[in-house]
């Protein structure tokens, strides 16, 4: 039912692996809380994904597709909810301003508690990821074929992907920030992930479904 399984699985790995805002939103949590942020927050988009899969199997991601309006609602509040991850990671780094200077790492409120929150809706607000499903997946099922196994397949397949370079990325950051000792460094590492946060919200805002 799944042809090309192969190329299916390469072409899986070269578009996780590109920069998005699963990408970003990990890297942030990763900085600011440690490895055990970046996973929840790995979780949450793993999550999220597989709701997105099981609306491509049921036919939801067609919905928002074709419907202009469920498409626009979905892509500006994602949009606004990457904006304000930015702005809120940017606004924490100045109120923490007097710590830096003494090369005292700031004390993180967030405990890891919103992390999975924050990859789950990054992910899940995303129309992109809908269209990329409903696009990408036909691709790689036999014609005249029912879709339902070979979705539900390739959807799982793309999750699993997305585990094991996450679990990579993650550790490579955690490693990083723990070889870069000083606060003012990690600080800027968050102040630019904070501001890819809000291009990717500028960008996802003045997207279209095609």
């Amino acid at each position: 039912m799944i042809h090309n399984f192969y190329l299916f699985i390469i072409m899986c790995i070269v578009l996780i692996i590109l920069p998005g805002p699963d990408t970003a939103i990990a890297t942030k949590n990763t900085l600011t809380i440690g490895k055990n942020g970046g996973l929840k927050t790995v979780f949450g988009t793993c999550c999220a994904l597989m709701i997105h899969t099981t609306a491509a199997v049921v036919g939801l991601s067609a919905i928002i597709v074709k419907s202009a309006m469920v498409f626009s609602i979905f892509k500006f509040v994602g949009a606004i909810y990457l904006f304000y991850l930015g702005v809120k990671t940017l606004w924490s780094l100045k109120n923490n301003k007097n710590l830096v200077e003494n090369e005292i790492l700031p004390k993180n409120n967030y405990q890891g508690k919103s992390c999975f929150k924050q990859g789950f809706l990054t992910n899940l607000l995303n129309p992109k990821v809908a269209v990329f499903f409903l696009t990408f997946l036909p691709q790689f099922v036999e014609v005249n074929s029912t879709t339902f196994i070979p979705f539900l397949l390739m959807g799982i397949t793309y999750t699993i992907l997305t585990i094991i370079w996450f679990l990579f990325y993650i550790s490579l950051i955690n490693q990083i920030s723990a070889f870069i000792k000083r606060p003012s460094i990690n600080r800027a590492m968050e102040g630019i992930t904070g501001l890819v946060l809000i291009v990717f919200g500028l960008k996802l805002a003045f997207e279209k479904a095609n």
